[in-house]
């Protein structure tokens, strides 16, 4: 089983004069909502613990990221490798994604000497999904008008659940 999760920071809290309704697509997703993230598979597991990473923009990432990888017109049955990566903006760090065949295999930078995180792809699109939508949830009861935001709107409407 995968599970992707997050904790918000209480250090970098959002600007108290932030009207969520009315926030753009680069406030969403890189200045808002900063904390911690993790994806983890039975006991392995590849986390932050820097407190800044903005989560809305990792789950929206990785919900982009299984899309790309799937992008073969032969989806599983694809021999190449298809590659894909997330770019942690305050940082050199990267999560990096490889998919063959059903699979794809997660190495995190800052765990280099780890054996890669491996992913069934079909079970990573429906987590990965399932994340965002809990996440947008989760934000959307902490901070009025958040639900109300066309961008919002737009990226449940791109990412249902499976």
């Amino acid at each position: 089983m995968i599970d992707l999760g997050y904790a918000l920071s209480r250090r970098f809290p959002d600007p108290p004069q932030t009207d969520y309704r009315t926030a753009t697509v680069h406030s969403l997703r890189h200045d808002l909502f900063c904390g911690d993230v993790y994806l983890a598979k039975g006991e392995r597991e590849l986390s932050t613990a820097w407190g800044w990473v903005p989560v809305l923009d990792f789950a929206w990432a990785m919900c982009d990221i299984v899309e790309r990888l799937d992008q073969d017109p032969r989806g599983s049955r694809a021999s190449r490798s298809q590659y894909a990566e997330f770019d942690f903006t305050e940082s050199t760090d990267r999560l990096r994604f490889a998919r063959r065949f059903g699979y794809v295999d997660v190495v995190a930078d800052w765990a280099e000497d780890e054996p890669p995180l491996s992913l069934h792809h079909t079970t990573f699109r429906r987590e990965a999904r399932d994340f965002l939508h809990d996440l947008i949830a989760d934000l959307t009861d902490m901070h009025d008008g958040l639900g109300d935001n066309p961008a919002i709107w737009d990226l449940r409407a791109r990412f249902p659940r499976v």
